[in-house]
């Protein structure tokens, strides 16, 4: 069978459907031209604090570092429907352009789909090239095609029965069948697009999707308005690209996902040991593209960091786990320094109830994350209230503010 895929991605794939808040048809607002080519990091500034998110990257240039910092460079965005109409699908486009590669076009792919028991088989064609891999499916008790459930897509396994108990059902596919997590290039996504400078974790988030395309034409039972994604460390990565470049994606569930997911490029000392961009490419340079390899040293030139990722998937739901044991994937950065610093275009947005974090004890990738984060799930998929407070940075205490800097110079509501 045929799939259509709505995508976040907006102009930059064909027929998409971008799903946030329409613009309001009486601004008469020019979006800021997209430098073509992108700047190399000799032509951008260097920022040691956060970028500012609502500068577009025209702006962002060495002529001005002093006032970009703060939030008064120029041609800023200002308000809620500029940045759906211009500056969110810019970070998408840059995003592709400077880390994880560029996503192939879904309009010319044909997905297949047959279920047998709790086993879906995938085949995805395009370009005369076929990839197969398999996912699974666990459903709650009561799911039906006439009592749908909600659904959490994940790799590498979780921690099921809390989420199958609550209603909600659990699909997994086998990660490595879609790229191994190495640079073989092997697998069903490089079966079809071998030789794109794709880094891996965007093959993984394309097997989110693949995958459900699939559930929703094989398994009845599911809700595809209400769709979860999830992985821990590595794999928590690929679940936070899920989320970005797909507007399907109602909650996105990075656990544990340290630097190239919600850890930062900057303030990596702050846990006392840390990934970074420069360890990361030497030890799993296959995980983004090779022009990521070009900022090796020069982390503060990017022109972007972790919270630029995580504000581009507004309006949609982002909950963050990380456990105070887990000191190399950054946590206390991730808490006070990225959450904090997304969360302030969240409420700016009019969103802010839609991103959470959970500071928990414990290391990396402890099972009891996924416990943590549910009560903020049920919210998102049923509504149901919790008195779990989701912007509690636990022992690392507050915000540190002095890491965003731009965040005091918001522009006013309309």
């Amino acid at each position: 069978m045929r799939t259509t895929t709505s995508f976040l991605l907006g102009a930059a794939v064909a027929g998409s459907t971008l799903a946030v808040p329409l613009v309001d048809s009486r601004q008469a607002d020019t979006c800021a031209p997209i430098p073509s080519p992108f700047p190399t990091w000799q032509q951008l500034p260097t920022q040691s604090s956060l970028p500012d998110p609502l500068l577009p990257l025209k702006y962002t240039t060495t002529d001005n570092v002093k006032d970009i910092l703060v939030g008064k460079g120029p041609n800023r965005v200002q308000t809620p429907e500029q940045w759906y109409k211009c500056r969110q699908p810019e970070i998408i486009q840059l995003l592709q352009e400077y880390q994880y590669g560029y996503y192939p076009d879904h309009s010319q792919e044909k997905v297949e789909a047959t279920r047998s028991g709790n086993t879906v088989n995938i085949a995805v064609t395009a370009g005369g090239k076929t990839g197969k891999f398999k996912a699974t499916i666990s459903l709650p008790s009561g799911a039906s095609a006439s009592k749908k459930a909600p659904v959490v897509i994940n790799i590498g396994g979780m921690q099921n029965q809390p989420y199958l108990s609550a209603g909600i059902a659990i699909a997994q596919f086998d990660y490595t069948s879609v790229a191994p997590d190495s640079n073989s290039k092997t697998g069903a996504f490089w079966d079809i697009y071998k030789g794109r400078d794709i880094g891996v974790l965007t093959a993984w988030a394309w097997g989110f999707h693949r995958t459900l395309d699939a559930l929703n034409t094989t398994v009845p039972e599911i809700d595809a308005n209400r769709v979860g994604v999830t992985g821990c460390s590595r794999l928590g990565k690929g679940a936070l690209a899920a989320g970005l470049f797909d507007s399907r994606i109602t909650v996105t569930m990075p656990m544990s996902s340290g630097v190239q997911g919600v850890g930062p490029y900057r303030y990596i000392g702050l846990s006392g040991q840390g990934e970074n961009l420069e360890n990361s490419k030497s030890g799993a340079g296959w995980w983004t593209n090779s022009k990521l390899g070009t900022f090796v040293n020069h982390a503060p030139n990017l022109p972007y960091d972790a919270h630029t990722i995580a504000a581009a998937i507004a309006p949609r739901a982002l909950i963050i786990d990380q456990g105070t044991g887990d000191a190399y994937t950054d946590s206390k950065a991730t808490a006070i320094v990225v959450y904090p610093a997304a969360k302030a275009i969240y409420d700016w947005l009019g969103v802010g109830d839609k991103i959470g974090i959970s500071v928990r004890s414990g290391g990396h990738c402890d099972m009891s994350g996924f416990s943590s984060v549910l009560p903020f799930v049920q919210k998102v998929f049923f509504g149901t209230p919790t008195t779990k407070d989701y912007n509690n940075l636990g022992s690392y205490g507050s915000p540190m503010s002095t890491a965003f800097p731009w965040s005091t110079a918001l522009p006013k509501a309309q």
